[in-house]
């Protein structure tokens, strides 16, 4: 079974008539992570997806939906990472969703992708500093830049 057909098969029931026949392999199906953090970052992904995107796990759905169930799968991979006791994924985790949400409203989309591969990176066995750290430096101006002009 893929991650895929796990998270729809995990999700909140009351999605089970929309989840795909056969989602296929999901994104993150061979990344050098543990199980349990890829079946976590595949369910947040899906929940992006829902909320910016076209979900891969689930079909039919209108906006509205859409929306709240992006919300669900949000929890759904969140609670089992505090169920393990992982804190530092679910921060991880909570930083790049809202990250996400924060360069959608600012027109910043372009730096999603960046926002997700160090994510993946952070949250693998090798680690990395995650996807807060990926946009720091591109978000703050140096001081020295704004004080030139003074």
């Amino acid at each position: 079974m893929t991650l895929l057909a796990e998270i729809a098969a995990a999700a909140d029931p009351t999605l089970a008539p929309y989840a795909a026949r056969d989602p296929g392999p999901g994104r993150f199906e061979r990344a050098a992570l543990d199980p349990d953090r890829a079946f976590v970052l595949e369910a947040i992904y899906e929940g992006y997806l829902m909320h910016y995107g076209e979900p891969r796990a689930f079909v039919g759905m209108d906006s509205d939906l859409k929306l709240l169930a992006g919300d669900s799968l949000y929890a759904l991979g969140l609670a089992r990472l505090a169920e393990r006791g992982d804190l530092p994924a679910v921060r991880e985790l909570a930083d790049l969703i809202a990250l996400c949400a924060w360069a959608h409203a600012e027109g910043r989309s372009e730096l999603v992708e960046e926002l997700w591969r160090a994510s993946e990176q952070a949250l693998s066995r090798a680690g990395g500093p995650g996807a807060r750290a990926a946009v720091a430096e591109r978000l703050v101006t140096p001081v020295t830049e704004r004080t030139a002009g003074s």
